[in-house]
């Protein structure tokens, strides 16, 4: 059983998100996308748990640009001292469609607010596509990679452009 439209407001309101229609409409159904583990409740897991998946794509980029000096040329000059960098970075990030956590490190970008944005995998500036859509997706996590061709994947600002970045498109 999934939410109810009272319960999806809810949840929207407290995390500052908006869902896309498809996450709306496969939440009504189910509450837990995939299972355990890496699944969550939104209304029943522990928020702090929440709040850490929104906060892993910026941790992750930040890791990145800490250990491992990732620094894109239009987030500007790269100061010299890690507070300023993650000032910085966390500014360049801010504008970008926020990511929604579906499970593990699986994420669905907000925008645009309509149906079929992809699915990417968020792991530090890894990111690579999990699905052209939500029910891509939730397929290809059941075990059918090898034998699914892709649609066309929807072009996500800044989450797009770090799938080319890495080389990743399918």
């Amino acid at each position: 059983m999934g939410y109810s439209s009272s319960e999806l407001a809810q949840i929207q309101t407290r995390w500052n998100v908006r869902f896309p229609p498809d996450l709306v409409d496969l939440l009504s159904i189910h509450r837990r996308l995939i299972g355990e583990p890496g699944s969550f409740d939104w209304l029943l897991s522990d928020p702090s748990d929440i709040q850490e998946r929104f906060d892993w794509p910026l941790e992750g980029f930040w890791f990145d640009v800490e250990h491992n000096g990732l620094w894109w040329p239009e987030w500007g000059e790269k100061p010299s001292g890690p507070a300023e960098q993650r000032a910085r970075l966390k500014e360049a990030l801010a504008g970008v469609p926020k990511l929604i956590p579906l499970f593990g490190h699986r994420y669905l970008p907000a925008e645009p607010f309509e149906a079929g944005n992809p699915v990417f995998s968020v792991y530090q500036a890894d990111i690579i596509p999990y699905g052209a859509n939500l029910q891509d997706w939730i397929q290809r996590e059941h075990g059918s990679w090898d034998t699914s061709p892709w649609p066309a994947l929807k072009e996500i600002p800044f989450w797009s452009e770090a799938v080319r970045r890495n080389g990743d498109l399918p």
